[in-house]
């Protein structure tokens, strides 16, 4: 056998149904054995050994008797001889199992057929099992499906991974499909097979996958799915009263009081009602959809499920009875049929939702079997009082619990934070007796005492710093000196060259120099008022005053101060009256 084709046989078998591989070879185990049992015919009590490798494929079929010292039934049993025969030693003994092995090319095409429609039977019973555990967590919930099959009785819908039976009975009045329409359905139970069922049949049944359109689970499902303020919770759907295909009534409530739950279930001009009624049905009838607000008060609950009827009045006559109390509600003369619908469907639809069990009057037969009622007006205003009562006290309850938490909160603030542990003291020294005349002079002046530390310490440092630099001096006299390296200068400046420069250097310095501003003449005014140089008298020589430049530097001042009074020289030859036209006396700027 083709190890590879046949584990890719068993994959895609397993991936088609949507089961494993491993239930895939329990299931051809199982059908090789009924087939074979079959193969020996000599009952189905017979005992056989079915082996399927899953690596390499093979199969290993055999009877399998016991060995008996008496024979009673060939077919089950075998004799010790029988057993051991043609061996040397015996290897059986009486109760051990002797296996006949039977090669898997016996078995005639009769035995290979059956092999296959068992093989289908288990698949089957495997893809329903699969199916339950898929499914039995999406009850309650809606799937689109494809019709497959549609006849008067019933419509076969494909949902994916198996296909479902949607009965007459479970559809929306008189509405009818063809093969290909795609449809709504709502899973309203998937059960699985009792055991007790299966021991009595004799056989296994998958789980069954239960599918409606006609429950008020489908129509809660259309609200949620066409209407927001439904799905995000803000309106509430209290109850919901069906007869699919005649007509529907919803109760429901907002938990926003800006929030009309009515209007938002109906809609702008009853376009989002409308959108939920072409979803009910085809057919030529059009169920018709109540939306009613709900109520805690049940007088005012139940005119509000009788309508499109006008309830003027209701009587709640047994409010204790079982099964379901009673109450009497009292309509305008001529709208009886209005209040009882057709078929009778709103009075029954109004009983079911309020869970009262109504009983319609018209006002004048009221009137004759003197029944005593509240009219609608009273009863309106007191479930208002009765709601404005319970806001009240849900406020004075949310109040409380908010001072209870403010007061919790304000105990834990003023409750005392926890002590530590206080330390033992020390030991305390005894105090020495003290004699005020024994005290130094410095406690007597701490001020004399604090200036005479300060001076002592500058003369302290100024010691230090003498003694620090005397040392560093007679470092540097007694370290020996070291000869200083010959310094080679490489220049690629010609003789030559040398020579213009020069040349052009003393050509530069024999011009004279012109300058742009005559220098402005000093008055004797401020001659007499300039301050007289300090007298040689008064300036106090500085003490071991360090010299400020080194002698060096002092001939370079001199060099300088000489040029300095060559140029003044020859700044004086320069008769600036001849550049005076070029001035402006007022201004001191060129014209």
């Amino acid at each position: 056998m083709d190890t590879k084709a046949f584990n890719e046989a068993l994959t895609q078998l397993a991936e088609s149904k949507g089961i494993s591989k491993e239930a895939v070879i329990d299931a051809l185990r199982e059908s090789l054995e009924k087939a074979y049992i079959r193969y020996l015919g000599g009952g189905d009590d017979a005992k056989v050994l079915v082996e399927v490798d899953p690596n390499t494929g093979a199969i290993t079929l055999a009877q399998i008797k016991a060995v008996v010292a008496e024979v009673e039934d060939d077919y089950l049993e075998i004799s010790v001889e029988d057993a051991n025969e043609g061996r040397k030693r015996a290897k059986y003994k009486v109760g051990d199992e002797y296996s006949i092995p039977c090669p898997i090319e016996d078995l005639t095409k009769l035995t290979a057929m059956a092999v296959k429609n068992i093989l289908r039977q288990k698949i089957a019973e495997a893809e329903r099992s699969a199916l339950y555990e898929i499914y039995k967590d999406h009850i309650g919930e809606m799937i689109t499906g494809t019709v497959e099959k549609a006849d008067d009785r019933s419509v076969s819908v494909n949902i994916g991974r198996t296909t479902v039976e949607l009965g007459r009975h479970e559809m929306i009045g008189d509405e009818y499909f063809k093969v290909g329409d795609t449809i709504k359905v709502y899973i309203q139970e998937v059960k699985s097979a009792h055991p007790e069922e299966e021991a009595k049949n004799g056989k296994k049944r998958g789980p069954q996958i239960e599918v409606t359109r006609s429950s008020e689970g489908f129509l809660k499902r259309l609200f949620e799915e066409e209407i927001h303020e439904i799905y995000d919770g803000t309106v509430v759907i209290k109850s919901i009263a069906r007869e699919a295909g005649i007509r529907s009534k919803v109760a429901v409530y907002s938990n926003n009081e800006d929030v009309d739950a009515t209007g938002a279930c109906i809609g702008p001009g009853g376009t989002r009602i409308q959108k939920i009624v072409t979803q009910l049905g085809n057919g030529k009838d059009k169920e018709k959809i109540d939306i009613i607000n709900y109520s805690t008060n049940p007088a005012v609950f139940i005119i509000e499920a009788l309508r499109p009827a006008s309830v003027i009045g209701v009587a709640l006559t047994d409010p204790e009875a079982t099964p379901s109390p009673k109450a009497t509600a009292i309509i305008k003369d001529g709208q009886l049929s209005v209040a009882i619908g057709r078929r009778a469907a709103n009075a029954r639809l109004a009983s079911r939702i309020t869970g009262w069990s109504i009983d319609i009057k018209e006002e004048s037969q009221a009137a004759e079997l003197g029944i005593e009622y509240t009219s609608s007006e009273e009863w309106i205003a007191e479930a208002e009082k009765e709601r404005r009562e319970k806001e009240k006290e849900a406020f004075l309850a949310k109040a409380r619990k908010a001072a209870e938490e403010a007061e919790v909160e304000a105990k834990k603030e003023e409750a005392p934070a926890p002590v530590a542990p206080t330390p033992a003291p020390a030991p305390v020294a005894p105090k020495a007796a003290v004699n005020p005349d024994e005290f130094p002079e410095e406690a007597a002046n701490p001020a004399a005492a604090a200036l005479a530390f300060a001076k002592e310490e500058e003369e302290r440092k100024a010691a230090e710093a003498a003694k620090k630099a005397a040392a560093e001096e007679e470092a540097k006299k007694a370290a020996p000196v070291e000869p200083a390296e010959p310094t080679f200068v490489h220049t690629t400046t010609t003789l030559s060259d040398l020579e213009k420069e020069l040349e052009s250097a003393k050509e530069k310095k024999s011009k004279p120099v012109l300058k742009g501003r005559r220098p402005r003449k000093i008055t004797e005014e401020e001659v007499k008022n300039t301050a007289a140089p300090a007298s040689e008298e008064s300036v106090t020589p500085a003490i071991n005053a360090m010299p400020i430049y080194s002698e060096e530097e002092m001939e370079a001042i001199a060099k300088e101060e000489a040029e300095a009074a060559e140029n003044a020289a020859y700044d004086d030859d320069i008769d600036y009256e001849d550049y005076d036209q070029y001035y402006d006396d007022d201004d001191g700027g060129r014209r």
